[in-house]
C-alpha cells in the first residue's frame, strides 16, 4: 500500500515528527524502567507468608521481621511495619499499615504518570502534524497549481503519517500503563492481606502465651 512513499522524506519534511520520535524514546524508555523494577519486586509472596507466619507462632518476631525485610515484594516493608507495632493498640497498628501502604504505592506508580501522558497525549501531537501537513499541501498546490487527484492523494498520505506514528506510540503506552496500574493493584492488595494475616498470627500467638501461663 505505501510501496512508492518516502518514509523518510515525511519524517524529515515534518517538524511535529521530531516531537513524536521524541516521544517514542521517552515511552520506551520508561516502559523498560517500571518493567524492570517491578520484575525485580515480584518476590513470592505465599513463601514469605507461611515462613514469617511460623516464627510468629514460635514467638520469634525479631526473625519474622528479618524475613519480612528480605523479600523484595511490597509485603515486606509492610508487615515489618505491622510486626515493628505489633505491641502498640490496634487502631495504631492499623494506620502504621496504612502508611507504609502509602509508601509503596508512591513507589510502585513513579514514572507512571510519564506513560499515561504519552498515550494521552500523543494523537493530539500526530493531529497537529496532519493539520500542518495538510495545510503545506494545499499551499504547495496553490503554488504550483496542480491540484491533479494524486497530487492532492500525495499530500494527504504524507500529512496523515504522523497520525498514524502517533498511534503507533499512544496505543503501546496506554496498554502498559493499565497493565502496570492493574499489578500495582494486586501486589498491594496481596501485602495488605498477608500483613493482616501475620497481625492476626500475632495476636494468636499471644493468646495462647497468656492461655499457657494462666494454666
Amino acid at each position: 500500500m505505501f510501496t512508492n512513499f518516502d518514509w523518510l522524506a515525511a519524517m524529515r519534511s515534518s517538524p511535529v515528527m521530531v516531537i513524536i520520535l521524541l516521544c517514542s524514546v521517552i515511552t520506551l524508555g520508561f516502559a523498560l524502567e517500571r518493567a524492570l523494577y517491578f520484575w525485580r519486586r515480584r518476590g513470592r509472596p505465599d513463601a514469605f507468608f507461611r515462613a514469617a507466619a511460623e516464627k510468629v507462632r514460635a514467638g520469634r518476631i525479631q526473625e519474622a521481621v528479618f524475613e519480612c525485610m528480605a523479600t523484595p515484594h511490597p509485603v515486606g516493608p509492610i508487615a515489618a511495619e505491622v510486626l515493628r507495632n505489633a505491641h502498640m493498640p490496634a487502631s495504631a497498628v492499623e494506620e502504621k499499615m496504612h502508611i507504609a501502604l502509602s509508601e509503596q504505592r508512591l513507589h510502585l506508580e513513579r514514572n507512571l504518570g510519564v506513560l499515561g501522558t504519552m498515550g494521552n497525549t500523543a494523537p493530539l501531537i500526530g493531529l497537529l502534524g496532519t493539520v500542518w501537513g495538510i495545510m503545506r499541501a494545499f499551499h504547495d498546490m496553490a503554488s504550483t497549481g496542480s491540484a491533479g487527484p494524486s497530487v492532492v492523494a500525495a499530500g494527504v498520505a504524507e500529512a496523515l503519517f504522523t497520525t498514524a506514528a502517533a498511534l503507533a506510540v499512544a496505543v503501546p503506552a496506554v496498554m502498559l500503563y493499565n497493565h502496570f496500574i492493574r499489578r500495582i493493584s494486586v501486589m498491594l492488595t496481596q501485602a495488605e492481606n498477608l500483613s493482616r494475616g501475620l497481625r492476626i498470627e500475632v495476636e494468636h500467638s499471644r493468646s495462647a502465651q497468656a492461655t499457657r501461663m494462666a494454666s
